[in-house]
């Protein structure tokens, strides 16, 4: 036989992956340009509500939603999906994983800086690894049109290194603060909402 409350839980936790599934894709859609093709999107602020207030599992379930509906109005070849999803799990489970061992604010600043941290370097690696590479194949742009990009904005950034170091990775260290100082913020009035009741 079934447990009744085992099922009322599955359906709460259900339940609220969806909704913040749903509203991670819509602001997934709403971005704001920083420099060269770098734009800030709020969407993975949902994904860490869902993590902190139910776990790191529930948390990969709506990222993966997100990624998952946003490959279906992909201008990249579901390869930006693939980059967005790994670098926000770097930054969601460290997150997470710190808060459930220490449930206060301090475990929450302490994990959204080692997320901040570990989305920096991921981020770097990413875009070394996939990013730059799925341009310069997808739309044959050299990597002086990428760069080239950049150095409107920055005319010190004349090579790729330069491009990752002082753009790359000062761009996730924004979108690291940005995502912390709002999470923190809302989360307190947000979580009896957010909370599985058992």
């Amino acid at each position: 036989m079934s447990n009744p409350r085992k099922s009322a839980l599955s359906v709460q936790y259900m339940t609220r992956i969806a909704i913040l599934g749903a509203l991670a894709s819509i602001l997934f859609m709403i971005e704001i340009p920083i420099i060269a093709f770098y734009r800030l999107d709020l969407s993975t602020i949902p994904v860490l509500l869902g993590a902190f207030s139910m776990g790191p599992l529930p948390g990969m379930a709506i990222l993966l939603i997100k990624d998952l509906t946003g490959m279906l109005h992909s201008s990249s070849g579901f390869v930006g999906e693939l980059a967005d999803f790994i670098m926000s799990a770097a930054y969601v489970l460290p997150a997470a994983m710190v808060y459930r061992f220490i449930k206060s604010r301090k475990g929450a600043v302490i994990g959204m800086l080692t997320g901040t941290v570990l989305m920096i370097i991921v981020a770097v690696l990413v875009n070394w690894k996939i990013m730059i590479p799925f341009y310069m194949g997808a739309f044959n742009m050299p990597m002086e049109a990428i760069v080239g990009m950049a150095q409107k904005a920055m005319p010190f950034v004349d090579s790729e290194w330069k491009l990752l170091l002082f753009v790359t990775a000062p761009f996730n260290l924004l979108k690291g603060i940005v995502l912390s100082v709002v999470t923190y913020v809302i989360y307190k009035p947000l979580s009896p909402m957010l909370k599985v009741r058992k």
